[in-house]
C-alpha cells in the first residue's frame, strides 16, 4: 500500500513539542482504514520512517530517510485509534522498515493496550529487533526479495541476504501467523530463480507464500516501470510454486 494516503487532521506542527520525542515512533504516513493489509481484518496502517535498503521497485521511496520530524505525531495517532476501537480490528505497522525505529516495541504495546490486533510488514532487515517484537505481533507479512544469495542485487545493500534468512528463521520459530511474499518483475528474477526460491522456502517449512506483481504506482525507477510485462508471472509458473506450499496466493495488480 502507498503511504501517501493520510489524515490531514494528523499532520505534525512545529508547535507540537512532542513531535520529535525519541520515545515515540516516527510516523511517515497513516491510512485510517483498509481491508487488504491484514488478512481477514479491517485495519489502520502506520507507515514508519526509515529504510536502509534501496530496492528498485520500492513504492514508498519517500519513507526511506529518517527525518527529524514525523509527519504525524504518535500521540495524535493513538488518540485517533482510540476513537476507532469499535470500527477497526487491527493496526498494521509498515514502512519503510518498522524495525528501524527503536520505539517500535513501545508503539506496538500502545496499540495492544487499546485492544487491537497487531500486524507487521517487514523485510527482515534487523532480525534481532524483529525477534524482540514478534511476541507482541499477531500476524506478519515478511518480504522475501529473492533467493538469499541474490539479495544484494535487489536491495543494493551488501550482506542483506544473511539478514533476511535470519529474519525468516525467527518468524518460523516464533509460531506467529505469517505470510512470506515476493514481489516479482521479469527483469529482476527469472522463472528458475523463483522456482529455486520456492523450493528453499518449502524446505525451511514455510507454509503460506504469495507472489505479488510489480506495481508502477509510487515506483521511482523508470527502467522497471518501462519494462514491466503484463501477465507476468505466468499461470504455469504460479502453478509450479503453488504445488510447493499448503497455501499459495498470486496477487496481480
Amino acid at each position: 500500500m502507498n503511504a501517501n494516503i493520510s489524515l490531514s487532521a494528523l499532520h505534525s506542527s512545529p508547535n507540537q513539542p512532542d513531535a520529535a520525542d525519541p520515545r515515540f515512533i516516527k510516523v511517515g504516513g497513516f491510512t485510517p482504514f483498509t481491508a487488504t493489509d491484514y488478512p481477514g481484518k479491517l485495519s489502520a496502517v502506520v507507515f514508519v520512517q526509515g529504510c536502509p535498503w534501496r530496492c528498485g521497485y520500492c513504492h514508498n521511496p519517500h519513507l526511506q530517510p529518517r527525518l527529524q520530524q514525523p509527519r504525524h505525531p504518535w500521540p495524535q495517532v493513538l488518540e485517533f485509534l482510540a476513537r476507532r476501537r469499535t470500527l477497526l480490528d487491527a493496526v498494521v505497522f509498515s514502512g519503510g522498515e518498522p524495525t528501524v525505529d527503536p520505539a517500535l516495541h513501545d508503539a506496538i504495546a500502545d496499540v495492544r493496550a487499546l485492544g487491537f490486533a497487531v500486524g507487521l510488514h517487514s523485510a527482515g532487515i534487523y532480525p534481532q529487533r524483529l525477534a524482540e517484537v514478534l511476541p507482541l505481533v499477531d500476524w506478519i507479512g515478511l518480504d522475501i526479495k529473492a533467493p538469499f544469495a541474490l539479495y544484494d542485487d535487489i536491495t543494493n545493500t551488501p550482506g542483506s541476504g544473511k539478514q533476511a534468512l535470519a529474519a525468516a528463521e525467527a518468524v518460523l520459530a516464533a509460531g506467529v501467523d505469517y505470510e512470506f511474499r515476493t514481489t516479482v518483475h521479469s527483469s529482476l528474477l527469472s522463472d528458475q530463480e523463483l522456482i529455486d526460491l520456492g523450493h528453499t522456502l518449502a524446505r525451511m517449512g514455510v507454509r503460506n507464500y504469495a507472489l505479488q506483481t510489480f506495481r508502477t504506482q509510487g515506483c521511482a525507477n523508470e527502467g522497471l516501470n518501462a519494462t514491466a510485462k503484463p501477465g507476468y508471472p505466468s499461470e504455469q509458473l504460479a502453478q509450479q510454486l503453488a504445488a510447493l506450499f499448503p497455501s499459495f496466493t498470486l496477487r496481480r495488480g
